[in-house]
């Protein structure tokens, strides 16, 4: 789960500034391409900072959310080859929005696909929210191409988890969800999940692109911690693709349960426990609430784990911002063999 990348929030001058300082100058790639990785898929991926440097591998959210040029800016380019890609459907892979054979399962093969296209022996795994869903799961089947992981926001994927998205969140922010919710006629609302899943599916634009208006706003509105909901803007179906893209995946996956039974990473953690990672939790995440961060910590006890007061889930909010910059720069001396 994430944000849209088209949706935007204001800031001050002053957050503005920080956001230049604490992340690394914006950089272009060195080497961008598409792969085929079959059932008409194509994905797109770009390499940028050292070619020879450690190479990490960033796992956007979503699952759906595609990544954006700022994801570059988390890693020191004088240290990582950074590889960033769009996952199935989303981004600027191809076919936009597209969920047929499109499953976790899908997902971690892509990953190896690339992998292996890009002759990577091993890499440094970065995901936040759906992200670390994908890192971790890509993990457990493939621990010998992983020389470590940064997590943020913790999503397990299990059931508890889905069903807060969907109904627990109103307990903290009742007027985005009362939105959510209204969108949906009374019939439907008692099943928002297959009504959105309905809606988000259906060929009619005029259908869809309302449906995947209304998801992205709730999810946006419930990410960060400090939103003035006077100034988000009202659901107007003026979205793009990649918006769509975001709400017609993500709930295709929640539709099938993320494609793996629950507790099936937790059941599995002992094959990367020995691997180090450090894992980044807002503590007033109310997308991915805090204690799954917990639940997967105290599993997994070697990891460092660093609770950011006051934050919430965005990635880009400047006390997460911060410890994922200071966790790229720990592993520097974490990888040194």
């Amino acid at each position: 789960m994430e944000v849209c990348n088209s949706l935007t929030f204001r800031k001050s001058d002053i957050e503005a500034q920080n956001f230049q300082q604490d992340l690394f100058p914006m950089i272009d790639p060195f080497k961008t391409g598409m792969i085929s990785v079959g059932d008409g898929h194509k994905i797109y991926w770009e390499q940028s900072g050292n070619p020879n440097g450690q190479p990490v591998v960033f796992l956007h959210g979503g699952p759906g959310a595609g990544s954006n040029p700022v994801h570059r800016r988390f890693f020191d380019p004088e240290f990582y080859q950074i590889t960033i890609f769009d996952q199935r459907g989303a981004g600027q892979s191809l076919q936009l929005a597209d969920i047929t054979k499109n499953t976790t399962h899908h997902l971690i093969e892509d990953l190896e696909t690339l992998r292996k296209y890009l002759k990577i022996k091993k890499w440094l795994v970065f995901g936040g929210s759906w992200g670390s869903t994908l890192a971790l799961v890509y993990g457990i089947k493939h621990a010998a191409h992983c020389d470590g992981f940064i997590l943020r926001g913790i999503f397990l994927g299990d059931t508890d988890e889905l069903n807060w998205f969907l109904y627990g969140i109103r307990n903290i922010y009742p007027e985005p969800w009362r939105q959510f919710t209204t969108f949906l006629s009374e019939a439907e609302q008692n099943n928002i999940l297959e009504s959105y899943y309905l809606r988000l599916i259906n060929p009619d634009p005029s259908i869809h692109m309302l449906a995947a208006d209304a998801w992205c706003q709730y999810e946006a509105q419930c990410s960060v911690l400090d939103v003035n909901f006077k100034t988000m803007k009202q659901p107007s179906g003026l979205i793009n693709n990649k918006s769509l893209a975001l709400a017609r995946i993500e709930a295709h996956y929640f539709k099938n349960s993320m494609f793996f039974d629950d507790g099936y990473i937790l059941s599995n953690i002992a094959s990367i426990k020995d691997i180090p990672a450090i894992i980044i939790q807002g503590r007033y995440d109310m997308i991915c609430p805090i204690i799954t961060a917990d639940k997967l910590a105290k599993a997994w006890p070697t990891t460092i784990y660093n609770i950011v007061p006051n934050a919430g889930h965005s990635a880009l909010e400047g006390n997460i911002r911060t410890e994922l910059v200071k966790a790229t720069e720990k592993f520097k001396s974490l990888l040194i063999k």
